[in-house]
């Protein structure tokens, strides 16, 4: 079997070297790359990138978008796994679980944006329920998330190891962040929900939470309403585990949920809890950032365009 041809750009960075671990062993693959000097050359990155069957992009936005560019009018499979596309025109949105079709989108396209880390979580979370008819899409959505520090890149895992960071931190206070457009567009819903990210002493790891007081749902709604629901959405997906109820009970007696429980994992979880006498509902997406969140979410997506299975080289199995 003639083996393809992948070519990570940027292959040192955070997202590179967690994607590249994933592909280095594979049978069916061969990795391309550029010496040092040859990667100052865009001729010679585009040159590459028309070689390799599919092209990762590890990049900064502002470069990823000048990637693209050199290689507008070439018939070239890209991956980007940056913000820069992730609304935009004529790429379709890397996250498979988005709908019965998503996948074949995937397969079929040549330009495929990844889902940011948050978003994963969130989507994952909020589209079911808007598509449902659980959540109006006017609702605003109130969404606090932590995640490891490791993505913040190399600058803040360099800050965070020397302690020149507090060991949790809020940011984002604007109210604003640059996963907010996708999550909006690719949630089904049409206001933007209260984010609240925030960065934990741990490197690798993610909490994504929904917090929703019943009268926020559109209709009346049980917590087993809730986790049906979430099970007939990603039944036939091998990513993304929605766990049991009663796991969810024993949780919520031991009090603790650790973000980092999925670290070096490439797939999601999806816990539902609720406090029937104050009728609030509490639902979280757990996922390692660099995971499904970023390397392992780029290599589901580069195995569904090859035809592969999608956890071909992932790290998750339950």
């Amino acid at each position: 079997m003639k083996k393809k041809l992948v070519f990570i750009d940027g292959s040192a960075g955070t997202t590179g070297l967690q994607v590249s671990s994933r592909l280095f062993r594979r049978t069916d693959i061969r990795l391309i790359s550029l010496s040092e000097e040859d990667r100052k050359s865009e001729q010679k990155r585009a040159s590459i990138m028309q070689e390799a069957d599919v092209t990762i992009l590890c990049l900064p936005d502002s470069a990823a978008i000048r990637a693209v560019e050199k290689v507008a009018d070439k018939d070239i499979r890209i991956i980007d796994a940056s913000s820069a596309h992730r609304t935009a025109d004529g790429w379709v949105y890397g996250f498979a679980e988005l709908s019965p079709d998503q996948s074949q989108k995937i397969a079929e396209a040549n330009l495929v944006s990844n889902a940011g880390c948050y978003a994963s979580g969130f989507i994952a979370l909020s589209r079911p329920l808007v598509e449902n008819g659980f959540i109006a899409p006017d609702q605003t959505l109130i969404a606090p998330a932590v995640s490891g520090y490791s993505g913040g890149g190399k600058n803040m895992i360099s800050s965070m190891k020397k302690g020149s960071l507090p060991p949790h931190f809020d940011y984002a206070l604007s109210l604003s962040h640059k996963h907010i457009p996708e999550m909006i567009m690719h949630s089904g819903l049409q206001v933007a929900p209260l984010f609240m990210p925030s960065v934990g002493m741990f490197e690798q790891g993610m909490l994504v939470r929904l917090a929703i007081p019943v009268s926020h749902f559109s209709r009346t709604v049980t917590i087993h309403d809730v986790h049906e629901m979430y099970e007939e959405a990603y039944r036939d997906h091998q990513m993304i585990r929605v766990c049991g109820l009663d796991e969810a009970v024993s949780l919520q007696h031991s009090g603790q949920l650790s973000p980092d429980g999925l670290a070096g994992k490439d797939g999601l979880e999806i816990f539902c809890f609720n406090n029937p006498e104050t009728q609030q509902f509490l639902i979280i997406a757990r996922l390692d950032n660099l995971g499904k969140g970023a390397a392992g979410a780029a290599v589901q997506n580069l195995n569904i365009m090859l035809g592969c299975s999608p956890n071909t080289g992932l790290n998750w199995d339950y």
